[in-house]
């Protein structure tokens, strides 16, 4: 049985995962503004990606027979001047979020919840390469972004970025 306490984070953390799609789609709306379709296409997969991280929390809950508690998700706010303001806000997102599963993972560990540790240990693992990838992502825009050509080639990099759904053991 997963423990209350447990369970009010991981609902809030559901909200934290779907309030992340909303931003990285209000990132898309910024990237495509810019002619940036490639940005754009990454942080749209990125998107999809957020939704499903909740849906996985959604469904560990649900099979647990513990109660899904749905809150209203904020309207994101995205102040940028550049598209480097978005990567770095992407990163500190990021890091927002690994915080947040740290926290609840840290919750568990002292309750003697197992089995949500178990199902956490993935996420951890996800939130490491999705800081590595918004770090890898700033790296290439600080080389290659004031170039032209370069912005050019590497947009169409990230257009190639495919997305498969997370395969995560809910019981």
């Amino acid at each position: 049985m997963i423990k209350k306490e447990v369970t009010k984070l991981l609902n809030e953390q559901i909200n934290k995962e779907l309030f992340s799609a909303y931003l990285y789609l209000e990132f898309v709306n910024y990237l495509t503004e810019k002619g940036l379709m490639g940005y754009a296409h990454w942080y749209r997969v990125q998107a999809q990606e957020e939704r499903d991280h909740a849906m996985l929390i959604y469904d560990f809950l649900h099979y647990h027979g513990a109660k899904v508690e749905l809150d209203a998700i904020d309207k994101p706010v995205l102040k940028a001047d550049s598209v480097m303001d978005v990567l770095k806000e992407g990163l500190k997102h990021e890091q927002f979020v690994t915080a947040s599963i740290n926290n609840i993972y840290d919750l568990a560990k002292q309750n003697k919840d197992f089995l949500t540790q178990r199902f956490l240990d993935w996420f951890i693992n996800e939130q490491g390469e999705e800081e590595a990838n918004a770090n890898e992502l700033i790296l290439k825009n600080e080389m290659f972004g004031g170039d032209a050509r370069s912005l050019y080639l590497l947009d169409q990099e990230l257009m190639a970025r495919t997305y498969a759904p997370p395969s995560v053991q809910i019981g």
